[in-house]
C-alpha cells in the first residue's frame, strides 16, 4: 500500500442526511493523493452507521457505545491515523476544491502549523470561519473576535491567496501528523466548541502559524442557535482558566458572565 498522504478525520453524530454528501464529495475531490477516510461515530441512533457499513466499505469505521464529544472523539480517529498529514472536517461540510495546493504551503513554509480554508453556507455564500485568540475584555461581545478589515469581512481578499489569522474552524483544519502529536491533538476538556481555538493556541505556544487560504473553498451547513451561543461562552469560560493569568481570568469570567445575561435576555425576548 502507498503511503497514505492524508488522513480525513470526521466525527459523525446522528448526521446521515449530510454526512453521505460529505464523503462523496471526498472521493470526488481528493484524486491526486492518497487519503483515508476515518469516521468515529459517536453513539448515532439514525442511519448513520448502516449506510456506511454498506456503501462505503473503504471508511475506516470506529464505532463509540456513547457519545464522547467532538474532541475527544477526533482524537480517537487519530490514534489509528496513518497519514502524513491530518484533516479535521465536519460531517456536514462539501468540499468544491481540490485542496492538493495545501501540502505545498507546509512543505514550503516549515513555520506553518494550520491551514484552513474558506467557509460557504448552504447557499454559497462567505461566512468567516477564523478569528482573534481571544483577550479578557475581548470576550464581552464575540464578535470581538472577528477581523474588521473589509477582505475579512466580505472574504473578498482580491490577490491575497495566504492569509496569518490566529484561529480557523474545527470544521477544516489540517495540520502535519507530527505536530498534532507534538501538541497532544485537542484538548477533552473540550465537549464541543472552543477547542479549535485552544488547537490553534497551542500551535502558536510551539511557534507556528496558522493560515487561512483564500483561493479554496468548502461548503459548511452552519447555522445560529442560542444553545450554539451558550456553549461557546462555556468553551471561553474553559480557554480562558488555561490561557490567562488569574487576572486576567477574572475580567474574563465578568465579560462571559455580562454576555451570557446579555443572550440571556435576548433568547427570553424571543
Amino acid at each position: 500500500m502507498d503511503k497514505v498522504k492524508l488522513s480525513i478525520i470526521i466525527v459523525n453524530y446522528n448526521c446521515g442526511k449530510y454526512l453521505e454528501e460529505c464523503i462523496i464529495s471526498i472521493y470526488e475531490k481528493c484524486t491526486s493523493f492518497t487519503f483515508e477516510v476515518v469516521v468515529f461515530d459517536n453513539n448515532s441512533s439514525d442511519n448513520s452507521i448502516a449506510f456506511l457499513e454498506n456503501d462505503f466499505i473503504d471508511v475506516i469505521l470506529h464505532k463509540s457505545n456513547e457519545n464522547l464529544g467532538f474532541a475527544r472523539g477526533n482524537n480517537k480517529a487519530a490514534e489509528t491515523a496513518k497519514g502524513e498529514y491530518i484533516l479535521l472536517l465536519n460531517n456536514d461540510t462539501i468540499l468544491l476544491q481540490n485542496f492538493n495546493p495545501l501540502f505545498t504551503i507546509f512543505e514550503n513554509d516549515d513555520s506553518v502549523g494550520v491551514v484552513g480554508i474558506k467557509m460557504l453556507n448552504t447557499q454559497q455564500k462567505y461566512i468567516p470561519s477564523f478569528g482573534k485568540f481571544p483577550k479578557p475584555i475581548r470576550l464581552l461581545k464575540f464578535s470581538n473576535l472577528n477581523y474588521n478589515s473589509k477582505e475579512f469581512l466580505t472574504g473578498n481578499f482580491n490577490d491575497k491567496k495566504n492569509v496569518q489569522v490566529d484561529w480557523v474552524s474545527g470544521s477544516f483544519l489540517m495540520v502535519k501528523n507530527k505536530d498534532w502529536q507534538q501538541v497532544k491533538g485537542l484538548d477533552e476538556d473540550y465537549f464541543m466548541y472552543v477547542e479549535d481555538v485552544d488547537f490553534c493556541k497551542k500551535i502558536a505556544l510551539i511557534g507556528k502559524k496558522t493560515v487561512l487560504v483564500t483561493s479554496i473553498s468548502y461548503i459548511h451547513h452552519v447555522g445560529f442557535n442560542v444553545k450554539r451561543e451558550m456553549n461557546l461562552i462555556k468553551g471561553y469560560f474553559l480557554y480562558s482558566s488555561k490561557h490567562f493569568n488569574k487576572f486576567e481570568q477574572i475580567i474574563a469570567k465578568l465579560s462571559l458572565s455580562l454576555n451570557y445575561a446579555f443572550k440571556k435576555a435576548f433568547k427570553n425576548l424571543h
